[in-house]
């Protein structure tokens, strides 16, 4: 009797190749299409999620329009700090991938708009006596912050490397010169 075959079963890390980005195949106007509709769409479940906190608010007492939520201290701040992250993140990637486009200032308008919605819907349904607001805040500025120190720390690392070529053909110059009186 013959043995059958004896199979391995190599998990392949292949599959998800297929579904990146390839810049041989795949536009950057369609690359940035996928990206504005994903964005889109977590910037909706994170306003949404902000607005209306989960387990909803209380309807009748002292608490009347609070988060429900909120009588869990430590697992409201993560909740709030988190969607406050992402969606702080999913806005400045909008604003980013539409810069220069037509009604861009519209379109800064319109999410300017939608975070000060997003932020007084978050202090109403939030107790003040149980959460400190500056939490929010800093998580809020994070995604425009790191842009800004990744922008400047690319400045300053391009304006380095200038100076170095600079001084490099300084020195290539001078040494051709004392090569010349020699």
């Amino acid at each position: 009797m013959s043995q059958p075959e004896k199979r391995t079963t190599k998990r392949s890390h292949s599959w998800f190749k297929k579904f990146q980005y390839d810049p041989k195949t795949d536009s950057p106007s369609d690359a940035r299409n996928v990206l504005l509709v994903v964005v889109a769409l977590i910037a909706a479940v994170t306003f949404q999620a902000g607005v209306n906190p989960p387990g909803g608010v209380w309807q009748e007492g002292n608490h009347a329009g609070r988060a429900i939520y909120a009588s869990q201290k430590r697992a409201y701040y993560v909740f709030l700090v988190s969607n406050t992250l992402a969606l702080s993140t999913c806005i400045l990637v909008i604003t980013s991938l539409t810069y220069r486009f037509p009604f861009h200032l519209e379109i800064w308008a319109a999410t300017a708009s939608m975070m000060i919605t997003y932020a007084s819907a978050v202090f109403a349904v939030t107790p003040h006596e149980s959460v400190r607001f500056r939490y929010p805040l800093i998580a809020a500025s994070v995604p425009f912050v790191l842009r800004c120190f990744g922008y400047f720390f690319k400045k300053y690392r391009m304006s380095e490397n200038e100076n170095q070529i600079g001084s490099q053909e300084e020195g290539d110059k001078r040494d051709g010169q004392a090569g010349q009186q020699a």
